[in-house]
């Protein structure tokens, strides 16, 4: 296994391994551990005490960050009608119906981050599920993609919308902006993001919800946060 390089060195040492920050003092840490050239993603990862196995111990739900995510998102909105014109005048980058699904089935087209898209439309798109799903581009009526309010799934999509679900291993991985958002909008959207995982705690989940808490940037060492003065 390659070893990290020096600038990774030097960062891990600025981070106590078994020490649990709270979440202001983590972010600036992670900040001032992002060497990279690049203005890094700080992404946070939560490990829950659910069984993601059980389909009454999902977790899973969508939240728009107050500042959000830093990067630009494309919108595809596969509608017809009256919302194919709502879509485009909330500034989704590509309105339109079976000419898209043909498009990703046929060339394998992903030049998009999210798809929005009517209950009506669902039938024709569950085609996709083989393509879409693995990528996690399925769109759900939980996060808000698949809803008759198209133009406010696009503003939502546009102003840092991110969706929220569990992986095989009871993991949340997301990311909550950009290393130069400086560590108070950082910590505005880490506290919305962890109040709506609270909020969607499953009643079947026994014991400690919030296991653990991890920040890290693209690039750099994690830290862990000490998640019962989370949310």
């Amino acid at each position: 296994m390659a070893t990290k390089g020096k600038k990774y060195q030097d960062s891990v040492k600025l981070v106590e391994k078994t020490k649990l920050y709270d979440s202001a003092e983590a972010l600036g840490l992670v900040c001032q551990t992002a060497k990279a050239k690049f203005d890094e993603t700080v992404e946070v990862h939560v490990r829950l005490g659910v069984d993601s196995r059980h389909a009454d111990q999902q977790v899973r739900g969508a939240v728009v960050l107050p500042n959000g995510t830093g990067k630009k998102v494309r919108v595809l909105a596969l509608v017809k009608g009256d919302k194919a014109a709502e879509a485009t005048a909330a500034g989704a980058d590509y309105v339109g119906a079976e000419e898209y699904i043909e498009k990703i089935q046929k060339e394998n087209w992903f030049e998009f981050d999210i798809i929005v898209t009517t209950p009506n439309m669902m039938g024709l798109i569950g085609r996709l599920g083989r393509v879409l799903g693995p990528k996690g581009l399925m769109p759900n009526p939980n996060a808000g993609t698949v809803t008759m309010e198209i133009g406010k799934a696009v503003t939502e999509a546009k102003a840092g919308k991110i969706e929220y679900r569990l992986d095989k291993s009871n993991i949340i991985h997301c990311p909550i902006g950009k290393v130069s958002f400086g560590t108070e909008k950082l910590n505005e959207n880490l506290n919305t993001l962890m109040t709506a995982i609270i909020k969607a705690k499953p009643a079947a989940a026994k014991g400690q919800y919030i296991r653990s808490c991890v920040l890290a940037s693209t690039m750099g060492p994690g830290v862990k946060v000490n998640s019962a003065k989370l949310g």
